[in-house]
């Protein structure tokens, strides 16, 4: 679990997947409503405001994890939990994340992540596939873009811990990056710079990542042909050499384990992990844009308009961060939030539209999105700033301000029976050095806030005049609508910018 954003072999899968998934029919269908747009039907949903409610705010004291520092600087993170047979481990390893990669080599920290696994001074990859499948364990690692860290995981049962958790030892001290792994690699990740460039959805991640991030190290989401070209199995081993040391790291095991007994392993398993004087000082933080601006993405053929809107909102320690969740649970947290209710369910523009927001630690972009067809592509947007005005301007009412704080809080409250989530909210206040009741007074922070608040937060990073607009679709169709709302910049599908053809002559 990397706690900060995932390029992987993997990934354009993940991408295919998504945009398999927004294109899914919607089951249990209404008839459409007059005005609606027919070809998307209203889903029969009946909201009738009967659920339970309970005014209490939710008092809960996590369970702590023991915390030990080995003398090569590990920091551990023990959480006992017996009631199953099982091991959840996390190293997170500060400084090793793709933030801090040369500019022109952008894959390096997440191919040196990759090839951990492929070959190590005592396995090649086939041995170590087979040694983790037949102890019946799982063993990944990853750095993903826009993250400080890598992270290496690994889970099992607890009778055969002592087996498999020398596999993850293996991999963080002695890779080998065989050449011949890293050629397969390669040729894999050259195959998805290509292949990414035909979903909708990367190229609005990419182009939006880019149009909020400026020239931060996280405006960059993917690796390029050159630096797939230029990166060695030297680099790789060179990144692994200097980054991944003890000393920024935090090691979080939970399950089934007796928390001395394993400490008395961990300093045998990882005595040989030597520590070094890297300390990572995080870039400055992105400069928001100042200024409206429209990106269109011109895909020819395209019979839809994928579309994400925002800027660079708050960091994870930010205080206002407990409202800024609040705020986006009803603009566009779930599927009873106010974008899907208005664009899904009232106009049936699209089959799904959110808005999410990623803090870390860094300001990161509150953002919302979605995609429409073509031909409904002004009245989608027209809606979209219609609900960013009214979050702004219109208080909102104590029901929905009830609703939307006891939603937030209910998923907290569920997400507490993982122990691998309890685990992840220890590392996160680690991270971020939170105080030690950090997690048992979140309910109550969210509970605090207000529909001032609210108003004030979307006041701050919702602003129309310096919003960022990305829309992939097909110029023909779209560039004159998205002219309505502002100053557009058309780039073609491979992110370089589309010159505006000159106005004809008088009398031509």
């Amino acid at each position: 679990m990397n706690i900060q954003n995932k390029f992987s072999s993997r990934m354009f899968g993940s991408f295919l997947a998504a945009a398999l998934l927004v294109a899914a029919p919607v089951a249990a269908q209404a008839p459409p409503q007059p005005g609606q747009d027919k070809s998307i039907p209203l889903s029969k949903v009946e909201r009738k405001n009967k659920a339970p409610v309970s005014k209490e705010i939710l008092r809960v004291k996590l369970p702590k994890p023991s915390e030990t520092t080995l003398a090569n600087g590990l920091t551990v993170l023990i959480l006992e939990d017996h009631r199953f047979p099982t091991v959840s481990v996390t190293l997170n390893i500060d400084g090793a994340g793709a933030l801090y990669e040369p500019i022109n080599l952008p894959g390096l920290a997440s191919g040196t992540a990759l090839l951990l696994r492929e070959g190590t001074t005592t396995r090649d990859s086939k041995k170590m596939a087979e040694d983790v499948d037949k102890l019946g364990a799982t063993l990944t690692a990853n750095a993903q873009f826009g993250s400080a860290a890598a992270a290496i995981n690994a889970s099992g049962l607890s009778d055969n811990m002592d087996e498999w958790f020398p596999l993850l030892v293996d991999i963080l001290q002695n890779p080998t990056f065989p050449a011949d792994e890293f050629a397969k690699l390669k040729a894999r990740q050259k195959i998805q710079v290509k292949q990414v460039r035909s979903i909708p959805g990367f190229l609005v991640a990419e182009r939006f990542n880019r149009a909020v991030f400026g020239s931060h190290p996280a405006a960059t989401i993917f690796p390029t042909e050159a630096s797939i070209d230029a990166i060695t199995p030297e680099l790789l081993a060179k990144w692994h050499r200097e980054r991944y040391v003890p000393q920024n790291a935090i090691l979080g095991i939970a399950g089934d384990v007796n928390t001395p007994a394993l400490l008395a392993k961990l300093k045998t398993w990882l005595g040989g992990w030597s520590r070094t004087d890297l300390k990572p000082e995080l870039p400055p933080n992105p400069v928001p844009p100042t200024a409206m601006k429209i990106y269109l993405v011109n895909r020819p053929g395209s019979v839809q308009t994928d579309v994400a809107i925002g800027n660079i909102a708050i960091s994870r320690s930010d205080p206002d961060y407990p409202a800024v969740v609040v705020m986006n649970r009803i603009v566009g947290g779930g599927p009873a939030a106010r974008l899907f209710m208005n664009l899904r369910e009232e106009k049936g523009y699209t089959y799904g539209v959110y808005s999410t927001f990623n803090a870390v630690q860094y300001p990161g972009p509150w953002q919302a999105g979605g995609n429409m067809r073509s031909e409904v592509t002004e009245g989608a947007m027209t809606e979209f700033f219609k609900e960013f005005r009214r979050i702004r301007e219109e208080p909102v009412p104590a029901s929905e301000m009830d609703e939307s704080i006891r939603s937030v809080v209910a998923s907290f409250a569920l997400s507490l029976e993982s122990p691998q989530q309890l685990l992840n909210y220890a590392i996160v206040r680690k991270i971020y050095k939170f105080p030690a009741d950090y997690w048992d007074t979140y309910p109550a922070k969210i509970s605090a806030v207000t529909a001032a608040d609210v108003a004030r937060v979307a006041k701050k990073f919702i602003n129309p005049e310096n919003i960022q607009v990305v829309a992939v679709g097909e110029a023909a169709k779209i560039k004159a609508v998205l002219d309505k709302f502002g100053p557009v910049e058309v780039y073609d599908t491979e992110g370089k910018p589309v010159a505006a053809k000159p106005a004809a002559a008088p009398g031509n």
